[in-house]
C-alpha cells in the first residue's frame, strides 16, 4: 500500500489504538458473557460472545494493516474497566462507553488518511459504519420497551 502522503507514524499509532481496544472488547465482552444472570441469560450471553468474536476480528485487521505498513502490533491491551457491577444494564452502559471510545479511534484513523489513502479511508469508514451500528444496537437495548428516544444516561 502507498504510505507517502500519509504521516505513517500517527497512522500506526492510531491503528496500535485500535488493535489495543479491540482486544480489550475481546476481554471485556467475554468476561461480560461469563456475569450475566437470570432468565434473559441465553440470547444476552450469545450476543456478548458474539461482540467478543467481532471484536478479535477487528483486532486482528488492525493487526494486519499495521504489519502491512511496516509496523510492530502492540502487545498492549486497551482499557478494561472493572465495575463489579453485572447486571446487565450496567453491562450494557460500560458497553457503549467502549463501542463509543472504539468509534472515536476510527473517526481519528479516517482523519489522518482521508483524502490521501484509499484503503486505509475506505477501512476506517467500514469500521465506523459497524461501531455506529454496534453503538445504535446497545443504545436500542438500554431503552425501556416502546421508549423511542436515544438512551442519555
Amino acid at each position: 500500500m502507498p504510505t507517502d502522503t500519509i504521516d505513517k507514524p500517527a497512522v500506526l499509532a492510531v491503528l496500535n489504538n485500535i488493535l489495543e481496544a479491540e482486544l480489550a472488547g475481546v476481554v471485556r465482552y467475554t468476561h461480560y458473557s461469563l456475569m450475566v444472570y437470570g432468565y434473559g441469560r441465553i440470547p444476552i450471553v450469545s450476543w456478548l460472545r458474539g461482540q467478543a468474536t467481532e471484536s478479535l476480528l477487528h483486532a486482528q485487521e488492525a493487526g494486519e494493516l499495521i504489519t502491512g505498513l511496516g509496523g510492530h502490533p502492540s502487545l498492549g491491551i486497551g482499557k478494561l474497566l472493572e465495575s463489579e457491577k453485572h447486571d446487565v444494564g450496567a453491562i450494557l452502559r460500560e458497553s457503549l462507553e467502549h463501542e463509543q471510545a472504539a468509534l472515536a479511534h476510527y473517526k481519528s484513523l479516517l482523519g489522518l488518511v482521508e483524502g490521501q489513502e484509499i484503503m486505509l479511508e475506505e477501512y476506517a469508514r467500514q469500521m465506523i459504519a459497524a461501531e455506529s451500528k454496534h453503538c445504535s444496537e446497545v443504545d436500542k437495548m438500554l431503552r425501556a420497551p416502546g421508549d423511542l428516544q436515544p438512551f442519555n444516561g
